[in-house]
């Protein structure tokens, strides 16, 4: 009995050897830790566009409300008038890029000789403007307004067949009463580059 007695001390002090072992060595695997807590914030870009000082929609362009007075009178348009009326473009705020472009939609009773001057560009119909009418106004630019003026003409004389024209002109004051198009001016942010 000695023996296993002996045999149970041993084996009872090797038990005690490793607990304490293990609580030595379970010191060795501590470690310093420390944590920093922070907050990711991000601005969002200030979005401002303005059409004609609108956001929304613009007031009705009335073209003979925009004719020189000694050629007609009664507010009305005819062959020989002129004028002219402005599109204004206003990114002043906006901290982000904008492309605009304008567009001209459901244009009826057009006279067939009226025609559209934008910049150097002389065309029969708004519709035909649409491609003058678009550009990028920079996030960083110095000037954030784009003033695009549109002048028309009704020619009191075509240059081309006069007998033809005149009857045309004619035609389209008879049958013709009110000459209108929709504009759709949109402004979108420009794509991010990296």
């Amino acid at each position: 009995m000695k023996k296993s007695k002996k045999k149970i001390i041993l084996f009872i002090l090797f038990i005690i050897a490793l607990v304490l072992l293990g609580i030595f060595q379970g010191g060795s695997y501590s470690k310093y830790i420390t944590q920093v807590n922070g907050k990711g914030v991000i601005e969002v870009a200030k979005w401002a566009f303005l059409v004609n000082g609108q956001t929304a929609s613009i007031t009705p362009l009335n073209l003979a409300s925009t004719y020189k007075q000694e050629t007609l009178a009664q507010n009305t348009i005819a062959p020989g008038t002129s004028g002219s009326f402005d599109i204004e473009i206003n990114a002043t705020g906006s901290e982000v890029g904008i492309n605009y472009d304008v567009k001209f939609t459901n244009e009826t009773s057009k006279p067939q000789n009226l025609q559209f001057t934008y910049g150097e560009h002389t065309v029969n119909s708004v519709k035909e403007l649409e491609q003058y009418l678009t550009g990028t106004i920079a996030a960083n630019a110095q000037e954030k307004t784009k003033t695009m003026t549109i002048t028309w003409n009704w020619p009191y004389e075509t240059q081309g067949n006069i007998v033809t024209e005149d009857k045309q002109d004619t035609d389209d004051g008879k049958l013709l009463e009110q000459y209108s198009f929709d504009i759709v001016i949109t402004g979108t942010q420009v794509t991010p580059t990296v």
